[in-house]
């Protein structure tokens, strides 16, 4: 059977893919363009959206288990519903959804709510599941690279109570590892939502620190101001995309991303290696420069 893919052009996705070939899945994307979808060979290619029922009812002909990936946008919900309705019609039942850590703390933020209400009919809808609730991704801070290395500023305002970010790569080798589980299990596996986190809980000052230590000389953490961030984000996305960061950004600050007890534990353990650090991540960036 196969493994269907959403968001499979993005820095998650396109992992995702990978590390499923890399383990003999029969894997299946799905994207708008295909004339743009460079995966490697003996992926198949079906093109359409998450708005699109026609094209996704053709997308779930013999599927088996879907990987869920939604991008942050207005209709988010909407295309998450539509998708798992049309998951259920075809017949599938087993799904990893990709959520976020504390999707029902910052429950003022829309695309955190937004993902806590599909984790919610998830549930409810019957399916095996994993739910992935990932922390902070640190390849978001390819953004600001630039920032780092030319003004010596880590301007991210991620406060004092410190996020346990992870890299994207270990997301996609962790969703490979647990569409794999299901797909091949004997028997259906109950429900599960599994916290991806990196192996360090890091406030501002200690990023900027870590900068400092790789590229040798100052740099200094930018300060918490959540309404410049969203000023600065406004140049490059849309109004209201830019507001969700910033309550986002005001939520680092009053709740941090912290793991529980056990989550690095059981990441290790899945990946057969430890997790990729925020200085791996940071010395990568200084050498490509």
């Amino acid at each position: 059977m196969t493994i269907l893919v959403t968001g499979a052009t993005g820095n998650v996705g396109r992992q995702v893919v990978e590390e499923l070939l890399k383990r003999g899945a029969d894997v299946r994307a799905l994207v708008r363009d295909p004339t743009k979808a460079k995966f490697s060979a003996g992926v198949a290619v079906a093109k359409g959206d998450l708005l699109d029922v026609d094209s996704l009812r053709s997308a779930f002909a013999g599927v088996s288990t879907l990987f869920l990936l939604n991008a942050v946008v207005p209709d988010e919900f909407t295309q998450a519903l539509i998708a798992l309705n049309l998951a259920r019609e075809a017949g599938v039942k087993r799904v990893v959804y990709l959520s976020v850590i504390h999707s029902d703390i910052y429950v003022n933020v829309p695309h955190f709510a937004g993902k806590f209400g599909v984790e919610r009919m998830i549930e409810q809808m019957g399916f095996e599941a994993t739910i992935l609730r990932p922390a902070y991704f640190m390849n978001n801070d390819l953004m600001i690279k630039d920032v780092v290395l030319g003004h010596g500023v880590y301007p991210m305002p991620i406060g004092g109570k410190g996020l346990a970010m992870i890299d994207a790569r270990d997301i996609g080798e962790i969703a490979a590892i647990e569409l794999v589980r299901r797909e091949w299990a004997d028997a259906p596996l109950p429900l599960t939502r599994i916290n991806l986190v990196g192996p360090d809980t890091l406030t501002g000052a200690d990023v900027a620190a870590i900068w400092s230590e790789v590229l040798g000389r100052p740099v200094a953490y930018g300060g918490d101001d959540t309404a410049g961030f969203e000023q600065n984000l406004r140049k490059f996305m849309p109004a209201w995309m830019a507001f969700d960061m910033r309550l986002m950004g005001e939520r680092f600050l009053s709740d941090g991303m912290v793991p529980d007890a056990g989550d690095v534990a059981r990441l290790n353990a899945l990946l057969g290696r430890p997790l990729r650090s925020y200085r791996d991540f940071a010395s990568e960036i200084k050498v490509s420069a």
